[in-house]
């Protein structure tokens, strides 16, 4: 009893709890606590108390302080005690006959107090309808199952007689139509929050083509090319009524992207760049088919991330800044110092209550879309550009385990260097832009009185070169491992769907509910016949587009083309080249692209015409330059 004391007295224990823990210790019956009883929620938040109570359990043969029957606790501490007095007889230890009864009867109690709970589990028709996920169905859809389905409306249960899985299943499949309609009638409205001009609309009818043209987009919307393109993509897949994003937050949102994207007035890294990459991201998805691979929350993910990856984007490079220290270095003490900074100023936009396009999604759900969107935007860093490619290209070697979220960082990556893969007259156009944004932190450079960045000199920057560098090793590189990629995963859903057409003999109910349940997951049933790698091989429009602007570059850099090769050679020299002295070749530096190549290395990777044709200057303008997107 003293020690007792002594216990609460240490443990500064409150008052009311120190009284009802010594009334239950000089109680001399045995008391049958509750689990809602104060006592036992106080106590059983103490490890120090539990400790007690398992030593109390296993040396004493008093039951005044064992814990109530119904909780957790007292069947374990109950098989101590019972094991305690097994030993004492066995060893002829003194056991009063009176103390044997008191813990038979406290054992029985905690028996019989698991026998209801179970047996009433089992034949409550309502215990039934736990079965399905709670997230599976909103709480008010529950609600209207449990009072429609199950019997405990009339009062009265036949007892004994347990709900057939049948009549749960039909009230699964009724809950998820009533569920669809209560989406589409929250929803309702929402959708048309931005309704496109004609014009608009029109472009927007081929957004999942390769030749689309962004600038025509942003020219015949205003000046609002990512507010369009941002809502049609997410419109697209349903995303506003199946995660319950109202419409309007939508629209503020994008809205306010755009203002941060045009917060330095850069001529690259804004709202246009940010539309271009999403729409890239969206039509590379598409294509490949593997947009059938994802869940609405990966989608809806990758689609953001796309949107956000350069917002607020300074127009100058991570090294400017760790260089020049400014704020942002300082804060994300220069580790991918502008990546971070579009996601936390991107997801503090999110938390605007006028902004909150995350608002409908559950605990879980934000939880894996913000890690997602984070992994993805910190690997648009071209400072870990080979290594990602090395990556994943290792991953090749066994698709089966390549990581989703590996997969969607790839494409993001690659989307973001992509406008060398587009058609002449839109690589060019961006082209033209990122010079000038060059040359303008290069002006500031000078001003400062630091080094001016590699393609920041307006005086020695040599740009048609450096275009075929970058297409050449940077790139190309980075399609072709993009493009492997998406035909393993196709090929491994396509084995995948052969094996379970060969293994299926049986369609019970139990996988209908669990199908249909699956849905309001947000696990969209993936089509596996529908994706081919044949399909995926024959629409690679970039690899002529990237051929292409790659010989134009060199027509207007007086350099004469390389001779034809077969495509498979190309490949593989193209791989061997970056997996080996590629490698050997690259400095990482923490700009925004991170790319620095050595003279000497880069002149034995480019193509022989135009390491005979580039001077001395022209190697070091054009190996000493990081290349970027």
């Amino acid at each position: 009893m003293e020690d007792i004391q002594e216990k609460l007295a240490t443990n500064k224990t409150s008052p009311q709890l120190s009284q009802h823990v010594l009334k239950h210790a000089n109680s001399r019956e045995v008391t049958v606590l509750k689990r809602n009883d104060p006592f036992l929620t106080h106590a059983m938040d103490s490890s120090e108390l539990d400790l007690e109570l398992t030593t109390y359990a296993s040396k004493k043969l008093e039951v005044e302080r064992m814990p109530p029957v119904d909780t957790l606790a007292a069947p374990k501490l109950c098989s101590t005690r019972l094991q305690h007095i097994i030993d004492l007889l066995k060893t002829d230890g003194m056991v009063d006959k009176g103390d044997i009864i008191k813990n038979l009867e406290y054992s029985i109690s905690v028996l019989d107090t698991l026998y209801i709970e179970e047996t009433k589990r089992l034949f409550d028709d309502d215990d039934a309808l736990n079965e399905v996920e709670p997230d599976a169905v909103p709480s008010e859809v529950r609600d209207w199952l449990a009072q429609t389905f199950t019997k405990s409306q009339t009062g009265t249960r036949v007892q004994g007689e347990r709900p057939k899985f049948k009549s749960v299943a039909q009230a699964v499949r009724a809950g998820l139509m009533v569920d669809r309609l209560y989406r589409r009638m929250s929803s309702c409205g929402s959708e048309s929050a931005v309704e496109p001009p004609t014009p608009v609309a029109k472009i927007l009818k081929d957004v999942d083509q390769w030749s689309f043209n962004v600038f025509d987009l942003d020219e015949h919307s205003g000046g609002n090319s990512l507010r369009y393109m941002g809502y049609e993509l997410i419109r697209s897949q349903g995303l506003i009524s199946k995660l319950r994003i109202n419409g309007n937050h939508l629209d503020n949102f994008l809205t306010a992207l755009q203002v941060g994207y045009s917060k330095y007035s850069n001529p690259y890294h804004n709202l246009i760049h940010g539309a271009d990459v999403a729409q890239t991201v969206y039509a590379l998805l598409q294509i490949s088919g593997l947009m059938k691979w994802l869940t609405d929350i990966e989608i809806f993910a990758t689609i953001i991330a796309a949107l956000i990856h350069d917002y607020e984007h300074t127009g100058t490079t991570n090294n400017f800044h760790i260089m020049s220290r400014t704020s942002l270095a300082m804060l994300y003490n220069d580790r991918a110092v502008l990546e971070n900074h579009h996601l936390s100023a991107a997801f503090e936009l999110m938390k605007s209550e006028d902004k909150n396009i995350l608002s409908g999604l559950k605990a879980e759900e934000y939880r894996e879309f913000r890690s997602l969107v984070i992994d993805m935007v910190l690997a648009t860093d071209m400072s870990g550009h080979f290594q990602q490619i090395k990556n994943m290209r290792s991953m090749l070697s066994c698709a089966e385990n390549i990581e989703k979220s590996k997969a969607l960082s790839l494409i993001l990556h690659t989307a973001d260097i992509s406008h060398p893969s587009k058609p002449w007259v839109v690589h060019k156009r961006w082209t033209d832009n990122l010079i000038e944004e060059f040359f303008k932190q290069g002006d500031r450079e000078k001003v400062l009185g630091i080094a001016c960045s590699p393609l920041c000199d307006r005086q020695t920057t040599l740009v048609e070169k450096s275009q075929i560098g970058f297409i050449t090793i940077i790139v190309e590189p980075s399609f072709n491992v993009l493009g492997d990629m998406m035909e393993k995963l196709v090929a491994v859903l396509q084995n995948n769907n052969t094996l379970v057409d060969s293994g299926t003999q049986a369609h019970t109910i139990l996988e209908d509910v669990e199908a249909e349940a699956s849905q309001l997951n947000h696990i969209k049933s993936t089509n596996l016949k529908s994706l081919s790698m044949k399909e995926v091989a024959m629409v690679k429009h970039w690899e002529v587009c990237l051929a292409e602007n790659r010989k134009k570059w060199k027509e207007l850099a007086g350099v004469e083309d390389d001779p034809p090769e077969k495509s498979d050679d190309r490949n593989n020299n193209a791989n061997s080249t970056n997996s080996r002295s590629t490698n050997r070749a690259i400095s990482r530096s923490t700009s925004t692209t991170g790319l620095k190549l050595d003279a000497r290395e880069l002149n034995s990777q480019l193509p022989r015409s135009l390491s005979k044709q580039t001077s001395t200057t022209g190697i070091s303008s054009l190996s000493s330059k990081h290349f970027f997107t």
